[in-house]
């Protein structure tokens, strides 16, 4: 008995403070009124307690209903001390005043906000989160936000997450957030009552409205920290479904979350929940190159102990991040690395004479270096227990300056489990020539290269991946070859337990470094360049001079070294494998290395006869042949991919056959016939061409026409020559280009051979033709006109030519008594009318 009366004290004074304390500023903007029932109660001038409450209450209504309501009252508080909260719920009702009501739920929220034990109290009366919820109508935005404060309490506790779920408060709060006219007040509350209910996997359905989620991208933007805190906490929770990511992307989410991350002012809490919302997103890939391409990179979270085996250089010269050395007039370098701090740190406060990439390549190494030193990097995820599986390993996003440096330094360590994951996370990255060029500047080349020759499988792969992504670039593929890569990539090759995907990645590079368009060339290197000096000096730091190690390299010199007989039997090799891409890339190598006869003599003693006889005989072309109408929907990649590696094989033979020796190695009226197939089958148009020019050309070379009852020539004509015409007539939109095609589309019809106009007409020609007699003029239009008429001495082509809408274009010709109305008319005459 005295703990309740203790309890019923205690409840009493309370809710006197709360009254007194958060209600008097929206009472004095009202006139008391002597029969309001809490005006009554908020003015009294002592403690007040259940029964003085009520007898006041019983004296100053003249309502019946609230007599009402005072007798249940009065049964309900009698020796409990509750009754106060439930005389503020029942004034919640529709049939009080709003200013009555108003006060009340402000009353309430303020209470609720003493913790679960108050929510408690609040819930055990039935109704109070509908009658909660119907105030979220009011007019009032102290109503509104007093009304949307206390479901945000109430929905903190996870036992009443589904009550306030099932008061359609979800409703009426997408409702009210999609007003134009909304208090920040109000907004904060709302969102962070969302932010509570999002937590529960089951209601996320009902919030991820297709008109909630613009509206919370808007308030992204907006200048109230509380409200982006409570945003993102939303948009992080709705992240955790996957249904909703399409919404969200759509909507523009990354663009500002990747701002807001970026930024280095406003709520820890706010970036902390666009991380959360941007690593969800960055599990799709399309979307993760849309986060890295807002200037953000994900790096892998490695653990603080890994940081650990990092040693800074002690007693060191500055150098750039890529290697460059920095020479200086200090009679000795500074400790610990000390120089190279204090010139990353005053890097952009000096007139040095440096690229922006190397200035940012600088500033970036020098804050990672400086965490590692001091052990504050990945402090924040010291408490994060690492996970085992490689499918659910962490991640952070940072901005790209501050992540290439740290995917740099990542490389530097000695975990391989840290290393490969950093190597995987810079190929992903290199999405764009800026990131290339950046993790060259940052010096991540030469730790690759040398990793390169790691004994583990997964850092090989990992590593190999990284470069060949980089390597995309031209200038970073020039650094990469001059790093050495030469090496390890043949050191692969020669591996005969190398894996195929190691195998084809180390192709890969190597094909772009001897790609066939650069040629053969000796580039000198070695250049010094003067960085100019400072305004101002900081000690151990004077005139600096940027120079490099390299020294004049010929480099077909040095490949030579390289590539030796052993690594061109390796690339023959390749080409007999069943894998239309490494056999694209190892022709392609070759192709590059048939302009030095040497190399040609190595090529032919390595059997590049069965090789080039493995690549024109593609399993995917059989198939093409037994059924050309009915191919499933997979032949078109591999159809693709088969054309590709014939087209490189293709120029390959072509060059080979330059040499007198190579030819008299080579059964040629066997490639003839191989061939002429190839050049038959449905391979894509774009593949032909070198078949036809390899045809060409060896027929011209042979003196031999064994099985040439259709000369190559015609077959060239029919299976590469009309198909490239038709498709530039039909879809260039250079008239010069089409106008050229024209031409010689008509010489070749004149020559009078039925297969030739058959073709165009197989080939679709007949629509693309008509549409350019509307068009065109002079010679173009006359070559399409003695084209057409051609066709039209086949009845079977004149459905067509009608059907394009010929005949009104014929007419006009003819009224308009230009130059072409006589080849017009003729035209028309061999067509039915």
């Amino acid at each position: 008995m005295a703990h309740a009366m203790a309890s019923s004290i205690a409840t009493c004074s309370k809710l006197e403070l709360i009254t007194k304390s958060h209600s008097i500023d929206a009472l004095r903007r009202r006139r008391p009124n002597s029969s309001n029932l809490l005006n009554t109660l908020f003015f009294s001038p002592r403690r007040l307690c259940p029964s003085l409450l009520l007898s006041r209450a019983a004296s100053s209504s003249s309502d019946g209903s609230v007599q009402h309501n005072l007798e249940s009252f009065k049964s309900s508080a009698v020796g409990t001390g509750d009754g106060y909260l439930g005389l503020f719920v029942r004034m919640l009702g529709m049939d009080h005043d709003p200013l009555d009501r108003e006060q009340a739920i402000v009353t309430l929220w303020k209470y609720s906000e003493g913790g679960k034990h108050c929510v408690d109290m609040i819930m055990a009366f039935r109704g109070c989160v509908n009658l909660t919820v119907n105030l979220l109508k009011s007019d009032s935005s102290i109503t509104c936000e007093a009304a949307a404060g206390l479901l945000r309490a109430i929905s903190s506790v996870n036992l009443y997450k589904d009550s306030v779920a099932e008061s359609g408060a979800i409703e009426e709060i997408i409702f009210l957030l999609n007003r134009s006219s909304l208090t920040t007040e109000v907004r904060e509350q709302c969102l962070s009552t969302l932010w509570n209910l999002s937590v529960d996997e089951k209601l996320r359905v009902k919030i991820a409205n297709i008109d909630l989620i613009p509206a919370l991208v808007k308030f992204l933007d907006d200048e109230e920290e509380k409200v982006k805190e409570a945003t993102g906490g939303v948009l992080a929770n709705l992240a955790l479904s996957n249904s909703c990511h399409n919404i969200m992307v759509e909507a523009g989410v990354i663009p500002k979350l990747a701002r807001l991350l970026k930024s280095r002012e406003g709520s820890k809490v706010a970036r902390k929940e666009a991380k959360s919302v941007l690593l969800e997103l960055a599990k799709d890939e399309y979307y993760r190159v849309l986060i890295l391409e807002e200037g953000l990179v994900m790096v892998p979270i490695v653990g603080a102990a890994v940081y650990k085996s990092f040693r800074p250089v002690s007693y060191s010269w500055p150098t750039l991040p890529d290697g460059t050395k920095i020479e200086q007039s200090a009679s000795r370098p500074s400790r610990y690395g000390a120089s190279e701090l204090l010139l990353g740190l005053n890097i952009r406060n000096k007139n040095f004479n440096l690229e922006e990439a190397k200035t940012n390549a600088i500033v970036g190494r020098t804050q990672q270096q400086f965490l590692a030193r001091i052990g504050a990097i990945e402090m924040e995820d010291l408490n994060k227990p690492q996970l085992e599986s490689s499918s659910n390993q962490q991640h952070t996003l940072l901005p790209w300056m501050d992540g290439i440096a740290r995917l740099v330094l990542i490389l530097g360590l000695e975990d391989e489990m840290a290393v490969a994951r950093a190597a995987q996370a810079i190929a992903d990255a290199s999405i764009n020539e800026h990131n290339r060029i950046s993790f060259k500047e940052a010096g991540a080349v030469k730790h690759l290269v040398h990793l390169l020759g790691h004994n583990n499988e997964a850092v090989r792969v990992a590593v190999a991946n990284a470069v060949e992504r980089l390597s995309v670039s031209d200038k970073v593929c020039h650094v990469i070859e001059e790093a050495g890569v030469l090496h390890p990539l043949v050191d692969i090759l020669k591996n005969t337990n190398t894996s195929q995907n190691l195998m084809e990645k180390a192709v890969s590079i190597l094909a772009r470094i001897f790609y066939p368009g650069k040629g053969i060339k000796t580039e000198v290197n070695g250049s010094e360049k003067t960085l100019n000096g400072t305004t101002g000096s900081f000690e151990g730091i004077t005139d600096l001079i940027v120079t490099t190690d390299d020294t004049s390299v010929s480099k077909p010199v040095a490949r030579e070294k390289v590539l030796d007989a052993d690594s061109i039997a390796c690339l023959v090799n390749i080409l007999k494998m069943p894998c239309p891409n490494l056999q694209k890339m190892a022709a392609s190598i070759l192709d590059y290395l048939a302009t030095i006869e040497t190399y040609v003599t190595m090529i032919t003693a390595a059997g590049i006869e069965s090789g080039l006889h493995a690549v024109f005989h593609q399993n995917v072309l059989h198939g093409l042949e037994d059924d050309v109408d009915n191919q499933p929907e997979v032949n078109l990649v591999e159809t693709e991919e088969a054309g590709l590696a014939i087209s490189a094989a293709s120029r390959l033979f072509t060059k080979l056959l330059s040499y007198d020796h190579f030819r008299g190695s080579i059964d040629s009226n066997n490639f003839i016939l191989i061939l002429r197939k190839v050049l038959k089958s449905d391979i894509p148009l774009h593949s032909k061409d070198w078949v036809a020019a390899c045809l060409v050309k060896l027929q011209s070379s042979s003196h031999s026409h064994a099985d040439l009852d259709s000369p190559i020539n015609v077959e060239v004509t029919l299976y590469e020559t009309i198909p490239r015409l038709i498709e530039q007539i039909g879809t260039s939109f250079s008239p010069e280009v089409q106008e050229a095609a024209i031409i010689q589309l008509n010489n070749i019809i004149s020559k009078g051979v039925v297969d030739f106009t058959r073709a165009v007409a197989a080939q679709g020609g007949i629509f693309p033709l008509v549409k350019l007699i509307e068009s065109g003029s002079g010679s173009s239009l006359e070559a399409c006109l003695a084209i057409l008429y051609n066709l039209s001495m086949d009845s079977e082509n004149h459905s067509a030519i009608i059907s394009a809408g010929a005949i009104p274009i014929l007419k006009r010709i003819v009224l308009s008594d230009g130059p072409q109305w006589r080849r017009a008319l003729h035209l028309l005459q061999t067509l039915p009318t």
